[in-house]
């Protein structure tokens, strides 16, 4: 049984929550702000705008603030505040600051039952915020400041000295502290979600927190703290092999229309060893899907650039890996495109245990005896976007990787190729076999390439 005391002497510090901004209309009525959120609170005497006042300045108390204004007219504001999602409220237990209710939308009802024995829910983390400890979670309608010891202690399910009982009911009702066996668990909807993927979905679209130019978006964060980073990576050291540059002209005149290329696209995980993938069908593929095409320099003093397919902002931060198994005309190897110069950068031999385990997940991606005659890895030098983005630039990667495997796929439809593009890879080993920081670059996707098997007509068969 949770450790909680009933307890009387329990006040609250009441102040608007952060991003809040008030307006005056024409009409001489006040509105508060917080996008996407307004409320028009109509025409205020002094002595109310004097309680706005107080609650920007910070947490004030309820009785300095109706000493400021008639009493009933204070509460009334007070209550539409807080039923408006404008107030941060900051519990105090014998003059200890507990935790404070951050609003990041209207509070939901406060919920009738009180689990006795709660637990902290699996969506919700701790971490350090400017300083503070925060429980935050993806299903909450608040933040929760934690200030007291004790309130971490139960948060963690150990003793908690105490408490009173309104600790439990606030942390319950904020979304911190569930029941031990409950709708987590049990709902389907909920138990659907890993926490991870709640909160990255949570948090990198708008809706709850920030805005678009606020912790949000293309902010330019870093503009002014560090450089930005460059459009070309940093060479590999092994040797370089240059690759053809195939015929564009030819093929506008001679590919199949989009439309048939759009129609015919397939996955296809069956590949022609017999007559595998060449040197110059890998140069020409990768050259129509990746190369990069021009690059800039922006007022912002950030590296733009050009390649095939669309990137948020012109940023291109992909870059992309060939692990090659079997191409005529190419040694095997992990090699890296280097998509300005046209040309691959050998980054490992195919026997280096990293590179092994790389095949070795490709192979059981694409449920195949072997390998892909070519996987090519998909990684980010994601500060490329983090540079410029906040809040959802990983989630911009990935999508940068789906339009680049759409790109792949109709490419290599076109060509004649077997694409297929797998569901994961494993990150440790990219990172152990290309040597790159993970934080600076990390594989987000693979794709498996190779040459098609050749269907054979019925007529070639009868003869």
């Amino acid at each position: 049984m949770t450790d909680i005391a009933v307890a009387a002497d329990v006040g609250e510090l009441l102040s608007l929550r952060p991003g809040v901004y008030s307006a005056i209309g024409r009409d001489g009525g006040v509105a508060l702000l917080a996008w996407p959120n307004a409320d028009r609170l109509g025409e205020l005497d002094e002595d109310l705008h004097a309680v706005l006042r107080a609650l920007a300045a910070g947490p004030t108390g309820t009785g300095a603030l109706r000493a400021l204004a008639d009493p009933e007219r204070v509460d009334a504001l007070l209550d539409r505040l807080r039923h408006g999602g404008w107030l941060a409220v900051t519990v105090v237990w014998r003059d200890r600051p507990l935790y404070t209710l951050v609003p990041l939308t209207t509070p939901p009802p406060m919920p009738g039952h009180v689990p006795a024995d709660p637990v902290l829910s699996r969506f919700a983390v701790l971490h350090r915020v400017d300083g503070e400890t925060v429980a935050e979670s993806p299903r909450a309608w608040c933040d929760t400041r934690v200030h007291d010891a004790d309130v971490l202690a139960l948060l963690a399910g150990l003793p908690a000295g105490g408490l009173p009982e309104r600790v439990v009911r606030d942390l319950h009702w904020a979304g911190v502290l569930v029941p031990d066996t409950g709708a987590e668990d049990e709902e389907f909807a909920l138990r659907q979600w890993s926490p991870h993927e709640l909160w990255f979905h949570d948090r990198s679209r708008l809706g709850r927190r920030g805005y678009l130019g606020d912790r949000f978006g293309g902010t330019f964060w870093a503009r002014d703290r560090f450089p930005a980073p460059p459009a070309v990576p940093e060479p590999f050291a092994g040797p370089v092999v240059p690759l053809a540059v195939p015929d564009l002209p030819a093929r506008r005149r001679e590919d199949p229309t989009l439309t048939a290329v759009l129609e015919d696209r397939e996955t296809v995980r069956e590949q022609d060893d017999a007559h595998p993938l060449t040197l110059d069908g890998l140069g020409e593929f990768l050259y129509r899907c990746a190369r990069t095409r021009l690059t800039r320099v922006g007022d912002d003093g950030q590296e733009y650039a050009s390649r095939p397919y669309p990137s948020g902002g012109s940023v291109y931060e992909l870059e992309l890996y060939p692990l090659v198994r079997l191409v005529d005309g190419l040694e095997p190897g992990l090699y890296h495109y280097d998509s300005h110069g046209h040309r691959l950068e050998f980054v490992r031999a195919d026997a280096d245990p990293a590179v092994r385990r790389m095949s070795r997940v490709a192979a059981l991606s694409t449920v195949a005896e072997r390998p892909p005659q070519v996987l090519v890895g998909v990684s980010a030098r994601i500060g490329r976007l983090m540079w410029k983005y906040e809040a959802m630039p990983y989630s911009l990667a990935l999508k940068h990787v789906g339009v680049l495997y759409q790109t792949m796929y109709c490419v290599a439809t076109a060509m004649g190729l077997a694409p297929c593009a797998l569901g994961g890879g494993d990150s440790r080993a990219f990172a152990e076999a290309t040597g790159r920081d993970p934080l600076v670059e990390c594989a987000v996707g693979e794709f498996a390439l190779g040459s098609r098997v050749r269907q054979v007509p019925v007529w070639e068969l009868a003869r």
